[in-house]
């Protein structure tokens, strides 16, 4: 009642400064000087968050959603839920329409690590959610903390050992953890200017939403630690993800067909390490990619780069990638991967899947330093049609001890087999082109990378190579 009153009486306060420590509950920023009003703010320490990182502020910052959406209802604004320097911790917080969490660069939002944190659901296993709002978002220069090493039963330097709910018959296998952020059925999304830190399982899902910003964020996961994978772009459509910093354990970007297309994808001028796939299309892959482009992006000691991984039926096209620097390196092959700089592959992922197709892909100004080949693999159900690889600086050399020789067609398919290593490996194509590339290999012999080229030409059709340039090179 008394958060009511707080509302119904807005319109006789005035305020001319923001203070993290004012004395009002809701306080309106307003200029004369601007045709639009500025957003409506409230605090969380005003409804008596502690801040401390102990006790539990789950509550007050609830509460303060609550009023703010309450405020966005009555005078059809956007309203700051505002975090002050503190640390805190919280189960679930539910965001609402037209509600921007607003935490100070010197603030944490530290996610409970108990299962009664978390909703019944296993669906709704996030720290922070949205779930059919619009008009919402994170930003401030602070910090979401998932606590996910608080989740590692066993640290192993090849891969860590995480505790799994599974007894609780929520969901099944080592992935049942809750993830950092969600987003469920939302529209008009900004995220910006924002640390999301030690995610449990996955870090920022987005899940059947449409027209979403992801602008300036830092994303770190432990290095060891599987599944905790960066962005997740599920079934969502309408996405631009710039200017970010991705370091963590699995996949960096990882768009997702698991109920319906994703549509219209931009990534640009992001930084990337992973121990898996940095760009990864899949491997839910059941409906349709198309319309991607990935610009300037830097990919540093990943364990797989640029990766389509079409399992279930699903189809890609019309995807372009330039303008990237990556170098790709073994890591222990209980990860998905095997270094290469690009991987485009379709296939069954059992016997109950059909392949997809990829088709109409261009990479352009790519320059890559790898421990292994470009991998290319359609099948006999799926094949890949019209690449084009234009303007590449390729080198190949190796800097790790662990083996090669494998090719990876994981998950499912053929699983992990022997295979000479070699530039590009390629089977089941119709339509490649490859145009001024350069292929430097190291000259150690003991590697035996003497391959440039891998196909067989009962498989491969319509292939043309210009300005294709193959030396070693002394290390």
């Amino acid at each position: 009642m008394f958060e009511l009153q707080l509302l119904l009486s807005i319109l006789t306060l005035s305020f001319t400064s923001q203070s993290y420590s004012s004395t009002s509950q809701l306080s309106i920023l307003q200029s004369h000087h601007h045709p639009k009003p500025n957003p409506l703010s409230i605090s969380v320490i005003d409804f008596g968050a502690a801040g401390d990182g102990v006790k539990y502020d789950t509550v007050p910052i609830q509460k303060a959603i609550n009023a703010c959406s309450a405020a966005v209802s009555k005078h059809r604004r956007q309203c700051h839920v505002i975090f002050p320097p503190r640390k805190y911790l919280t189960a679930t917080i539910f965001l609402k329409s037209g509600v921007v969490l607003d935490i100070h660069k010197k603030a944490t939002i530290l996610g409970g690590a108990k299962l009664e944190d978390y909703p019944k659901d296993q669906s709704r296993w996030y720290v922070v959610l949205a779930e059919d709002a619009a008009d919402v978002g994170i930003t401030g220069g602070g910090e979401i903390n998932g606590q996910g090493l608080k989740f590692v039963q066993r640290f192993d330097e090849k891969k860590n050992v995480m505790v799994s709910w599974n007894h609780t018959g929520a969901c099944l296998g080592d992935e049942c953890r809750p993830r950092l952020v969600g987003f469920i059925g939302c529209r008009n999304i900004k995220v910006s200017d924002v640390r999301l830190i030690e995610p449990a399982y996955w870090c920022l899902h987005l899940v059947r939403s449409d027209n979403t910003t992801i602008r300036d964020v830092t994303i770190y996961g432990n290095f060891n630690s599987p599944n905790n994978d960066g962005i997740d772009v599920e079934d969502s459509n309408n996405t631009v993800i710039t200017r970010c910093n991705i370091n963590t354990g699995d996949d960096a970007i990882c768009p997702k067909s698991s109920t319906g297309p994703v549509y219209n994808l931009t990534v640009t001028d992001c930084w990337i390490r992973t121990k898996s796939s940095a760009i990864k299309l899949g491997s839910a892959s059941f409906y349709t990619f198309r319309n991607f482009l990935f610009d300037n992006i830097t990919i540093v000691e990943s364990h797989r780069g640029l990766a389509l991984q079409i399992r279930d039926g699903g189809n890609a096209s019309d995807m372009t990638f330039s303008n990237i620097n990556t170098s790709t390196r073994y890591y222990h092959p209980s990860w998905w991967g095997r270094a290469e700089p690009i991987y485009v592959t379709t296939c069954p992922r059992d016997a109950s899947s059909k392949a997809g197709s990829i088709s109409n892909l261009l990479f352009v100004n790519i320059t890559a330093t790898s421990e292994n080949g470009i991998f290319l693999s359609g099948s006999g159900g799926g094949v890949l049609s019209n690449l084009k690889f234009i303007n590449m600086n390729l080198t190949y050399k190796r800097w790790t001890k662990f083996p090669d020789g494998l090719v990876d067609y994981r998950p499912g398919c053929q699983q992990l087999v022997n295979h000479q290593t070699a530039g590009f490996m390629m089977e089941h194509i119709d339509g490649i082109v490859v145009e001024n590339v350069v292929m430097k290999w190291s000259n150690d012999q003991s590697m035996r990378w003497n391959n440039p080229l891998d196909f067989r030409p009962s498989t491969v059709n319509n292939i043309s190579l210009l300005n294709f340039y193959s030396r070693s090179y002394q290390q």
